[in-house]
């Protein structure tokens, strides 16, 4: 059996997280797990962690991290001999820890797409509703979520790039973005049969 890969893709709302997610996973075989689609999944379903993711998103409010890794964490554990790509999840180091505790993680991949290039897109990444809701108040609640987004994925980041596993990608253009981080899981995605076992990442 070929060794197993996990990988997760970080960036601010509308950075194309969605849409190079699902070429990675057409493209290396991935599985590609969205923790919008979970999300709504749980909610569908009226789980108990549904319910309670529920209730947050009703009132615009961010899940919390024991909820989100509620949610998560068993779909991962079931997921054990697949090689998968985690869109979402994690976006906080509380997240990020818990995650580490079940699995060890191959690569990360985080999209560093400039403020002009967002506004444009104006979409967020895991419902594909607007960004900013009013006109008026455009410029300074986009840039309010994405110093959000800074200050939260930064520490997350600081863990996978100490694990040495973290790769940073800048561009205005996910097609021009794209050749570079296919190249990449080129190399680093395993095509021979492999020991299963995860070893530790060094830098």
């Amino acid at each position: 059996m070929a060794k197993l890969f996990r990988t997760a893709i970080m960036g601010p709302p509308g950075s194309g997280k969605g849409t190079i997610s699902k070429r990675i996973a057409q493209n290396f075989g991935l599985q590609y797990l969205s923790s919008g689609h979970f999300l709504r999944e749980g909610i569908a379903a009226n789980t108990d962690a549904g319910v309670l993711v529920k209730g947050y998103v009703e009132r615009s409010m961010l899940v919390p991290d024991h909820l989100m890794s509620r949610l998560m964490l068993p779909r991962l554990e079931q997921l054990t001999g697949h090689s998968w790509l985690l869109d979402g999840f994690p976006r906080t180091i509380a997240q990020a820890k818990a995650l580490n505790d079940i699995c060890q993680m191959d690569l990360v991949i985080s999209l560093n797409i400039p403020f002009e290039t967002l506004r444009e897109r104006g979409r967020d990444d895991v419902t594909g509703e607007p960004l900013i809701q009013h006109a008026d108040d455009r410029p300074e609640a986009l840039q309010a979520r994405l110093r959000h987004y800074k200050d939260v994925a930064k520490p997350v980041m600081n863990l996978y790039k100490s694990q040495g596993i973290l790769y940073q990608f800048s561009g205005t253009d996910t097609d021009r973005i794209w050749p570079y981080i296919s190249s990449l899981l080129s190399t680093k995605i395993p095509t021979q049969p492999l020991d299963t076992c995860q070893p530790s990442a060094q830098a």
